[in-house]
């Protein structure tokens, strides 16, 4: 091995899939992103691979046309609290919005998930690109790009407070002397800031894990700020190896230029790994999924991307020679510029594009057997261009219990991958360390009781 260590597996689960066709499959079930059974299983497949944690994305609209795949998303920390029911070890990880939330409820809602679940929960941050989503909360216009991410800034700063308003030892259940707590390691935020004004203190304690993982998924150059601050795990997207070493050295540097252990901050590319038997038959896969794709429907959400009018794409044709510059876009400024270089760079047709795109929305999508999916994490891990893998199944079930049945064994025979759980909480998986209570950690040791 030319790189010590082991990866970190995240499952982002999709209701029957990530490419957009899945559902279309005859093994595939149209309803099943409302059956809370079908995501047990898919949780019960990650956790029998070992996988260190599963994720749920959201965002608060219905995500692009109802025609085109299913569209129910139940609420992602809801759902992790069934499946932390169905699971004993898995992390459970939701995406939750900085900016259409306040801190003391989403604080509270995190807080609760990584009560019950034992301390696997973790929050994947996001500022929510898009103005059909600021429309559902009072707003004409979305609010500006760096205006979002001041706003995150402040939402996390708010919510670490408040995971840490209880001591560890808060509770002291006295029965005798009939002393339940002792409210004098009980502190209260009272923060009163640019967007967010928080007096009093949680109504939780602190978990088994401390407080919720930090998970940030933002790759412009806000983002890249914004997850050296807070991030401890970071979803990202990249097509070629180049991008993703030049992300990952870009920003294990960031998180040591804010005084921060670079190896505390775990980059995990995502990846759509199709397998087959043989390579031929995992490119069938693809291919099929390919013919099944509607690209009516993806036109659309490509020109929204791209910041111009659908009539501006012909299906045959080239990207636009002239599309708005990265800088003009308030929406997803990274994948916009990623999808725009992976169209020129491989002089695809629109038409083409969207295929491309229809698996992983812009992550790597890669058909071959399970030894060279396998290799393929192999190599971009000792290449230094991650720590892990976000693992984006195209179809559901089917594709995470390949994965989890072919690859995970193969990776595990290398060395690359535990072969049993050795903690409890997700960040035991992780490999963070329980962090110590920003109102204790300053105190003398002769003080703290």
């Amino acid at each position: 091995m030319t790189r010590p260590g082991q990866l970190h597996l995240n499952a982002f689960l999709m209701s029957v899939g990530h490419h957009e066709a899945a559902w279309r499959l005859p093994e595939s079930d149209p309803y099943a992103d409302l059956n809370v059974e079908h995501f047990k299983n898919l949780a019960r497949i990650a956790e029998r691979g070992k996988l260190d944690s599963l994720f749920l994305a959201d965002v608060p609209v219905i995500f692009d046309q109802v025609g085109r795949r299913p569209s129910g998303i139940l609420e992602p920390t809801v759902l992790l609290t069934a499946l932390a029911g169905a699971t004993q070890h898995i992390g459970l990880i939701a995406t939750a919005s900085t900016t259409y939330n306040e801190p003391y409820n989403l604080a509270r809602r995190f807080a609760s998930l990584d009560i019950v679940s034992g301390g696997r929960a973790g929050w994947n941050i996001v500022t929510t690109a898009g103005l059909d989503s600021a429309r559902n909360f009072n707003l004409d216009a979305l609010p500006a790009h760096r205006d979002r991410y001041e706003r995150a800034a402040e939402f996390v700063d708010v919510s670490v407070k408040l995971w840490d308003s209880w001591d560890d030892d808060a509770i002291v259940a006295d029965k005798e002397a009939g002393v339940w707590g002792d409210q004098d390691r009980i502190y209260p935020p009272a923060h009163k800031g640019r967007y967010y004004s928080v007096a009093g203190a949680l109504n939780l304690p602190r978990s088994a894990q401390g407080r919720p993982v930090l998970v940030q998924a933002g790759s412009s150059e806000n983002g890249r700020n914004f997850a050296a601050k807070y991030a401890e795990a970071v979803f990202t997207a990249h097509q070629t190896l180049p991008d993703a070493q030049e992300f990952y050295d870009d920003l294990k540097r960031r998180a040591a230029e804010h005084g921060r252990d670079p190896d505390r901050v775990k980059i995990l590319p995502g990846i759509v790994p199709l397998i087959g038997a043989t390579e031929s038959e995992a490119r069938e896969l693809e291919a099929e999924l390919e013919r099944l794709i509607r690209p009516e429907y993806a036109l659309t959400q490509l020109a929204d991307l791209l910041g111009v009018d659908p009539g501006e794409l012909s299906l045959d044709a080239p990207l636009p020679a002239s599309l708005p510059e990265e800088e003009q876009i308030e929406g997803a400024k990274s994948r916009r510029t990623l999808i725009v270089n992976l169209g020129r760079r491989e002089n695809l047709t629109v038409r083409e594009l969207i295929g491309r795109l229809g698996g992983g929305r812009g992550h790597l999508t890669f058909a071959g057997t399970a030894v060279q999916v396998a290799d393929k994490l192999e190599h971009w891990f000792e290449s230094g261009a991650a720590d892990g893998f976000n693992i984006m199944a195209p179809v559901l079930p089917s594709g995470l219990a390949a994965f989890v049945d072919q690859v995970v064994p193969i990776l595990q025979e290398r060395g690359r991958f535990r072969t049993a759980y050795t903690g409890q909480t997700l960040r035991e998986h992780y490999g963070l360390p329980r962090p110590a209570n920003t109102n204790t950690a300053n105190r003398p040791t002769a003080l703290l009781p």
